[in-house]
């Protein structure tokens, strides 16, 4: 059944196809047929269609304990990532940020009411969740998210959290709609966001926007860190300056990058 709201160019078999890659959730695996169909909302015979057309391109991997996603799917991601030039532009920030700080740093940008890392410098310590290209949480309970969050206006803030998370992590702080409002009232004033302990026991970490050349918040880095190694005071006297300075130089080349032409060169066959 062609879904609500489609138009008539709208490609069913295509839609159908990525519902079908994002069954596959955090702590999931491997799904059988009847799980994906489930999942989906999908007949079992259009479910099994579609995984043996994955397996075939290489998304998909048949195993004896179902179907697994394979490496070929972050492809995927990173076509995105690419495309934005932000990991190329990023880069050399947030490595000298990390040596900064000694912290850990990532960018990452809204989808839906989460978050979705799009670029991280890692530092090898003890923490508590385990934080990847393409890792998603929910939103409002994290420092990247509430400075992305604070970027939007009523409307769009209302439309995105009402958005149910697909990161399947339950954070610790759940505030009403008045403490919501409060909290980011404060992010926009101040221009930068903080979070302790609010996601999971143990992370703590602030978080400046990215913009681009009009001015928009494009996506957010932030530094992370251990609550039992790095009190509040260090993150926010002695990192966040270094934050703060990291964002508007990713934010500068990136508004320098939009302004070079782009060339498309072919070559004869």
């Amino acid at each position: 059944m062609p879904r609500e709201g489609a138009g008539p160019d709208f490609i069913e078999a295509l839609a159908r196809g990525l519902d079908v890659i994002a069954a596959f959730r955090p702590g999931v695996p491997a799904m059988s047929l009847t799980d994906v169909a489930a999942a989906t909302g999908l007949a079992r015979p259009t479910a099994r269609r579609i995984l043996l057309t994955l397996t075939e391109l290489g998304y998909v991997r048949a195993e004896d304990r179902g179907f697994v996603l394979t490496p070929k799917v972050l492809a995927l991601g990173v076509a995105y990532v690419r495309s934005m030039g932000l990991w190329e532009v990023a880069r050399p920030h947030l490595e000298r940020l990390v040596a900064g700080t000694n912290e850990s740093c990532s960018i990452a940008q809204l989808d839906g009411s989460d978050i979705v890392y799009a670029a991280r410098v890692a530092v090898p310590k003890l923490v508590t969740l385990a934080v990847q290209i393409g890792t998603r949480f929910p939103a409002l309970p994290t420092s990247l998210g509430k400075v992305l969050l604070a970027a939007l206006s009523p409307e769009e803030l209302e439309h995105t959290l009402a958005e149910p998370s697909r990161s399947g992590l339950v954070p610790c702080w759940q505030p009403d709609r008045a403490e919501r409002d409060a909290e980011l009232r404060e992010v926009r004033a101040r221009g930068w966001a903080l979070t302790d302990q609010q996601l999971a026991p143990g992370i703590r970490s602030i978080a400046a926007p990215l913009r681009d050349g009009a001015g928009r918040v494009i996506a957010a880095v932030n530094v992370n860190c251990h609550a039992a190694e790095t009190p509040t005071d260090v993150l926010v006297q002695r990192h966040l300056p270094l934050l703060l300075r990291t964002a508007g130089d990713i934010s500068a080349d990136f508004a320098r990058l939009e302004t070079v032409p782009q060339l498309n060169v072919r070559t004869a066959s």
